[in-house]
């Protein structure tokens, strides 16, 4: 998957505009605002978890940016 992949491009995104994606854990969701690879990937979101939900450790080669909300 690519979302605004191309580093060397500008771009403008408004957050409130994209979709809640649900992650695999549950109750974690996730706006992707830039994303280079399927779900070890290169990404940059906006996260929000749910009381009580968790993501388990994992790493991301490309590195991983992201707001928790």
């Amino acid at each position: 998957m690519q979302i605004h992949a191309d580093l060397t491009q500008r771009v403008v995104v408004y957050s409130e505009e994209l979709p809640w994606v649900d992650s695999p854990m549950a109750g974690v969701q996730r706006r992707m605002l830039e994303r280079d690879g399927e779900e070890v990937a290169r990404a940059t979101s906006l996260v929000r978890y749910q009381t009580g939900s968790f993501f388990s450790a994992h790493t991301h080669g490309g590195g991983e940016e992201f707001l928790v909300l």
